[in-house]
């Protein structure tokens, strides 16, 4: 099983990471209010970007890692650029 780390821009623009093992049923949780209280009030959301992890430990790492960053660099991030 693959577990994703990812990164969905919500319809305020604001930006929102987490971490699932079922990248297409979290993105459709998430736009049903049912995702995260963060995006509970902020739908749609939509993906810009994701990683895969063999790991849950590897993709909640990573989770981490992007949380600390600032949004220009998340933006880079989305757009390709290395941060």
């Amino acid at each position: 099983m693959e577990n994703y780390t990812y990164i969905v821009r919500c319809s305020d623009g604001t930006l929102y990471t987490g971490w699932t093992n079922d990248l297409e049923k979290r993105i459709q949780s998430h736009n049903e209010g049912k995702g995260a209280k963060y995006t509970k009030t902020r739908t749609p959301v939509t993906l810009v970007y994701y990683e895969t992890f063999p790991t849950k430990q590897e993709a909640m790492k990573r989770e981490y890692a992007i949380k600390q960053m600032r949004r220009k660099e998340k933006e880079k991030l989305i757009d390709g650029r290395s941060v």
